[in-house]
């Protein structure tokens, strides 16, 4: 069965010069803030999926760990393109893998993997995904990554993939 989404969805932004530091580098905490915003954009644009819906019925995700690689500055004034995938699921987690790249997908500025765990927000505690949400899930699961080898040889895997 083909699958109707895209499971590589992408977008691009400006780096803005409040989030750069006095040589004009995106701060690295700011790396994360843009790869979140991206998911949460791509996850309306992409597959319908607003977060709201789910917080107002009483549940949703919260960051439970980051990996991430720093591998070139983003700079002041660039526009980069990031690219989100949901790499990994279990019945209370989901993790996503955020990319940011230069404007033509030419060279990789950081890789990051987010780990989301499932909370009923009233209580604080961890809660198993819907059957309907499992569901959802694996349709959007991007199975071509390893998350067992680890995000270092992720970088390596999507460095030995560019065109020559």
């Amino acid at each position: 069965m083909e699958n109707k989404f895209d499971l590589t969805p992408h977008s691009f932004d400006k780096i803005r010069f409040y989030d750069c530091d006095p040589f004009g580098h995106l701060n690295n905490s700011r790396f994360l803030d843009y790869i979140m915003n991206a998911r949460e954009i791509h996850l309306a644009q992409f597959y319908d999926f607003h977060l709201e819906q789910f917080y107002s019925q009483g549940w949703g995700w919260v960051v439970s760990s980051h990996e991430i690689l720093y591998l070139r500055p983003a700079q002041f004034n660039e526009t980069v393109c990031i690219q989100t995938s949901l790499i990994d699921a279990t019945d209370s987690a989901l993790t996503v893998e955020g990319i940011m790249y230069d404007q033509h997908k030419s060279s990789m500025k950081a890789l990051l993997w987010t780990k989301f765990t499932s909370v009923d927000l009233k209580t604080g505690k961890r809660q198993p995904h819907t059957s309907e949400m499992n569901e959802f899930v694996k349709n959007l699961l991007n199975k071509e990554v390893d998350v067992d080898s680890g995000i270092t040889r992720r970088v390596k895997s999507l460095n030995q993939k560019k065109p020559a």
